[in-house]
């Protein structure tokens, strides 16, 4: 092999030893991370919702359709209940 050969690979041996141990040090000090949009969010969607133009209107729109989704999974709530009751009084 020649010298510059044997250099070049060193020169990669280096680079890929130092990526590893970053990698390996950055994997051993991971934090997860969590954020509370609760709060956040809704005040800058009603904000946006408050705004007019489209924006507005898209967050009125995802707004009624979040609550329609809420009033139709308590109504399946409710038929399924009211399924049990009548199949255990005898009904079909």
């Amino acid at each position: 092999m020649s010298r510059k050969t044997i250099l070049q690979s060193v020169r990669v041996g280096i680079v890929v030893g130092i990526f590893s141990a970053g990698f390996l040090c950055g994997s051993l000090t991971q934090h997860s991370a969590n954020a509370d949009w609760g709060e956040l969010g809704g005040a800058v969607l009603k904000q946006a919702g408050e705004s007019g133009g489209v924006a507005g209107s898209v967050v009125q729109l995802s707004t009624a359709i979040t609550e329609m989704d809420k009033h139709v999974s308590g109504l399946q709530q409710n038929l399924d209940t009211l399924k049990k009751v009548k199949a255990s009084l005898g009904g079909k």
